[in-house]
């Protein structure tokens, strides 16, 4: 089996790198299709020349090293179980403790430092990329301190799922999955409520909108929406990026509507609002509990479709695998390469329900503002400050984009006639 996954590594991944690399530089054409050449949509419009040349260089190389990366942690995962590391982990963890609430985070923190390690080039050449082309404004002390923040939290998570998710296999072999489930519905709502408030604030310093004019304006919206807001953040976010953003997160009185100062820089009021307008949108349609209850489905179906093939899986190539047992630790990179095989499997399906969700949104925020110029205005500048590629090909579409390409949004909106 090693000689097996060495051959698909060094054969099969860099065929796969290549195919991607000839789909994104040689089989598609950037730029807009003719019908929609001289209009908002097109670049030509309103971008030089320059910024339309590294747009498309950017997104480019962005998407590479995106789909490079897609099934890198899958990878990761299996030349774990081939090389027979996941029951070394397993034994170091028992060294330490023989209780599962002490060997099974040692376990966890040893994968998921074997996994950063082997992900980290990677990354770093995409923070190079994004300072190259002027989009990161962020040192490199400062996007390693995020980096470990993310890993700590990711550690601290993973950590807590995986002892329950282990005691319960050991407990109800057959009804783990189920259990597991039930679990996660209450976890996943305290994540999102604690998330404004608790895990945000470790990567930015958040403050109240300094601009009480404008920030009379927002909430003003919001109390339209009955929107239970009582004030606007605005976050620094130009200390990092120069990419603009604005959202609506958190639920119950942790709610928060929140400006990047980069949008606040970039855009007037009236764009701003209309970026506003399409958060509050997203509130007003419920996408935050739609969204909660569209994970708690995900989950449901992935942990069952991972509970029929666990098992499967490890009797037939446990051995090779020096893992015994499902109920064993050593068997979680199984469960995490099935999880991410069903993860970038159903990535498509989720995206086109985002987009869907997002294209509702927009609509909500031209029907609320009824300012159509400031509209297309918004758009163009996210692009621009973004560098982001207006009309990007159909695979980078269904893979990477949560939102409309800026070229259907606008599009969009310059067909808007207010009823």
């Amino acid at each position: 089996m090693k000689k097996r996954f060495m051959i698909g590594l060094f054969i099969l991944f860099p065929i796969y790198i290549l195919l991607v690399y000839l789909y994104l530089f040689h089989w598609t054409t950037p730029g807009v299709p003719e019908a929609y050449q001289g209009s908002a949509a097109d670049p030509a419009t309103f971008m030089t020349g320059e910024e339309i040349a590294l747009s498309q260089e950017y997104s480019r190389y962005r998407n590479l090293l995106f789909f490079i990366g897609l099934p890198l942690e899958l990878l990761i995962y299996l030349g774990i179980l081939v090389f027979g590391w996941s029951p070394v982990f397993k034994q170091f963890g028992e060294k330490i403790s023989r209780f599962s609430f002490i060997n099974i985070p040692i376990y966890v923190l040893v994968l998921s430092t074997v996994v950063y390690l082997i992900s980290f080039p990677l990354d770093y050449i995409g923070y190079r990329l994004s300072s190259a082309y002027g989009i990161s404004t962020q040192t490199f002390s400062s996007w390693m301190r995020d980096e470990l923040i993310s890993f700590w939290i990711g550690f601290i998570v993973m950590a807590v799922l995986v002892t329950v998710l282990y005691l319960l296999i050991r407990k109800a072999a057959k009804r783990w999955w189920l259990y597991a489930w039930g679990l996660l519905i209450p976890f996943f709502a305290f994540m999102m409520y604690i998330q404004p408030v608790v895990i945000d604030p470790l990567y930015n310093d958040f403050s109240e909108l300094q601009d009480a004019e404008l920030e009379t304006k927002i909430l003003a919206l919001a109390e339209e929406a009955n929107v239970p807001a009582d004030r606007v953040y605005e976050v620094n976010m130009s200390e990092k990026t120069n990419s603009m953003n604005a959202y609506v997160n958190g639920i119950g009185d942790n709610l928060r509507i929140v400006l990047w100062d980069t949008t606040l820089n970039r855009l007037d009021d009236t764009e701003t609002l209309f970026i506003m307008a399409h958060e509050i949108g997203h509130y007003v349609m419920n996408h935050l509990y739609m969204n909660l209850t569209g994970v708690i489905f995900a989950s449901f179906i992935g942990l069952y479709l991972t509970y029929r093939l666990l098992l499967k899986v490890v009797r037939k190539w446990g051995n090779d695998f020096g893992v015994k047992s499902v109920s064993e630790v050593s068997s979680l990179p199984v469960l995490l390469v099935l999880l991410s095989a069903i993860s970038i499997a159903a990535t498509p399906v989720e995206l086109m329900i985002s987009r869907q969700a997002e294209k509702a949104a927009d609509e909500y925020a031209i029907e609320m503002t009824g300012d159509r110029e400031a509209a297309i205005g918004s758009f163009q500048q996210l692009t621009i400050n973004g560098l982001s590629d207006v009309n990007p090909p159909l695979l980078v579409k269904w893979f990477r984009y949560g939102h409309p390409t800026m070229m259907e949004r606008i599009h969009m909106l310059e067909e808007y006639e207010e009823e």
